[in-house]
């Protein structure tokens, strides 16, 4: 059984608890069986809310909301066999699932309400049938209702919470109670299924069709992770896959194998194509800042060394020089370029440490983008056809398969986005085993101590410069094993793809921020952090006048909140938070630092 480590705090509304308990489990029930009831008078509303009996749209996400609502809340009530999915305490997870469910409805409603028809009338509230109404009051009571819910707290915090900041101090996860061991096989399987949910809710998320269901998906996976997160039950799942590193490894492969099988459009194969890309080019700047702890501003770079290089020798007919070189070739003459380049920027410049260092990347990274405009035959060399780049790159061939034509396997097409997805997958895989053997051997290491502290590394014999290069040298390479493939994808390169900032990623800003959110350091985080910074603006291109500013707030959240990134590991944890709010797996052991001390009080 598990024993929960909480004690708990006096709620933000005084309630009975049990009646605050008992009320959210109405509350949610109700706005769950408004879900089936018609939202809608009529079509006009993307996603037919009209029909009786059957969710559809956002109907579907206030009912998974609402579901889940509804069985956090039936746990808190303690009914057996529940307890394991709040191993960190009841009433957080169930107060954040019912706020979500409140702001799932009532964003639809409001969608619905502003929606124009045919004729440019706003619909008003006219238009929502008592299905809508039925959920609303629904999640209104279960969310009023789970205010009067006491907030959990780990044992250790003793300190009573600011009057002020009590709401904010219950999205803190606790650690979770040590529960009792399941068998290995039991334990596979957990991390199977997780693997299965989270392709399912990423497949989902691709293929929502309009900005409106997009919007709710957001809203829906951002109260239902924290909520998670909360419950412990991301805490245990981590424990689970640091466990089993191997079979977590293949699980994760595995899922992503299936995503092109799922997509029947091309453009959302091409999206995953993307993110794939990205993802690898931001894990391979996680050896440059989360590793070694350089701050890189312009990484894009690397990227457009690699995509030129590849051009260049791919057989465009658009390129000066001419040759085809076999796709092998052209891989390996991109990573040697951006090697080459890598080493060349890195000798001189990586003698400087902070803000110096930052201020010299950034100027080699639009140094790059300026001089491949200016090889144009006029202003310099004909090389690179300045500001229109190498178009008309042909697709490629691997032995006899046309990645550039759709194909038959098992019952299945795969269209042209779709092979290429999975070619890249083959070198996201190659670049995370190269991070995960370089992070555990002595060369990653030393580059942990050296970002720690640079001249307690040196005085303890470890060759700063040499390593600071040889990391800096190694994102290179990855980067330009990623641009190769991302030339044959877009079919030409510009300058104006490789830049500091901008709306569409990839770029150096968006890149340094992948890190950052999704979690400096670790392998998964960057790969997150870059699904999510490329699938949020790829669908609410509507927006697009507002996604610097919208990233940027969302960034001032995140440090704010959880500064450590979405995917943190113990060190991190350690030093930002402190040790009563850590969500650190029990069976974790703290091998660099005592259980208990912060880095600071150390």
């Amino acid at each position: 059984m598990t024993t929960h480590n909480t004690h708990t705090t006096p709620a933000l509304l005084p309630l009975p608890t049990p009646a605050a308990r008992t009320a959210t489990t109405a509350g949610a029930a109700l706005a769950l069986a408004g879900t089936f009831l018609a939202w809608t008078y009529t079509a006009t509303f993307p996603g037919d809310l009209t029909v009786t009996g059957y969710p559809g749209g956002l109907q579907v996400l206030t009912l998974v909301s609402a579901a889940l609502t509804l069985l956090f809340s039936l746990a808190g009530h303690g009914l057996k066999g529940l307890d394991r999915l709040t191993p960190g305490g009841t009433h957080s997870p169930t107060r954040l699932l019912a706020l979500g469910t409140l702001a799932l409805t009532a964003y639809t409603v409001v969608a619905v309400t502003v929606k124009k028809d045919a004729a440019d009338n706003i619909l008003g509230l006219v238009e929502l049938e008592p299905g809508a109404w039925i959920s609303l009051t629904g999640s209104l009571i279960a969310t009023l209702a789970s205010l009067g819910l006491p907030h959990d707290q780990p044992l250790a915090d003793t300190t009573p919470p600011h009057p002020l900041n009590r709401f904010l101090n219950s999205l803190r996860a606790p650690a979770p109670p040590r529960a009792t061991p399941l068998p290995a096989w039991a334990e596979i399987l957990i991390i199977a299924a997780s693997f299965g949910v989270a392709l399912h809710v990423f497949t989902y998320g691709i293929d929502t069709e309009y900005a409106e269901l997009f919007i709710g998906y957001v809203i829906a996976v951002g109260f239902g992770f924290t909520a998670l997160t909360r419950a412990g039950l991301i805490a245990r799942i981590t424990a689970l896959t640091a466990k089993h590193r191997n079979v977590t490894l293949a699980a994760a492969l595995v899922a992503a194998f299936c995503f092109p099988f799922t997509q029947q459009n091309e453009q959302y194969a091409l999206i995953g194509a993307n993110i794939l890309i990205f993802a690898t080019v931001a894990l391979g700047l996680n050896v440059v800042v989360g590793l070694a702890g350089l701050l890189d501003l312009g990484y894009v770079a690397f990227l457009g060394v690699g995509a030129y290089a590849a051009a260049l020798v791919s057989g465009s007919p658009m390129s000066p020089i001419g040759v085809q070189f076999p796709f092998w070739a052209a891989v390996l003459t991109g990573a040697a370029a951006s090697l080459v380049f890598g080493v060349v920027i890195g000798a001189p410049t990586l003698r400087l440490r902070g803000d110096y260092l930052a201020i010299v990347t950034l100027g080699f990274g639009e140094i790059f983008r300026l001089t491949v405009n200016a090889l144009n035959g006029v202003s310099g060399p004909d090389l690179t056809n300045g500001s229109q780049g190498i178009p008309s790159i042909p697709d490629l061939e691997l032995f006899g398969f046309d990645l550039g034509i759709s194909h038959d396997i098992a019952g299945f097409t795969l269209g042209r986005s779709a092979n290429y997805y999975l070619l890249m997958l083959v070198f996201t895989a190659v670049v995370v085993l190269v991070f995960r053997r370089s992070g555990e051997s002595r060369i990653g290491r030393a580059w942990v101590a050296i970002r720690e502290d640079e001249t307690a590394a040196t005085a303890m014999g470890i060759n700063a410069f040499r390593l600071k290069l040889l990391a800096f040298a190694l994102g290179a390479t990855l980067a330009g094993l990623a641009g190769t493939v991302q030339a044959h994808v877009s079919y030409t390169v510009t300058p104006e793809q490789y830049q500091f900032a901008g709306s569409v990623p990839p770029n150096s800003a968006f890149l340094l921020a992948a890190v950052i959110l999704g979690g400096m350091g670790t392998l998964s985080g960057p790969l997150v952090g870059a699904a999510l910074l490329y699938l949020i603006p790829a669908k609410l291109q509507f927006m697009q006048d507002y996604q610097l500013f919208l990233f940027g707030l969302a960034l001032v959240l995140l440090m704010r909140f959880r500064p450590e990134g979405l995917v943190a590991d113990r060190r991190k944890k350690l030093e930002f938070h402190e040790t009563g709010q850590l969500d650190v797996p029990p069976d974790t052991p703290l091998t660099d630092q005592a259980a208990g001390t912060t880095k600071a009080e150390a």
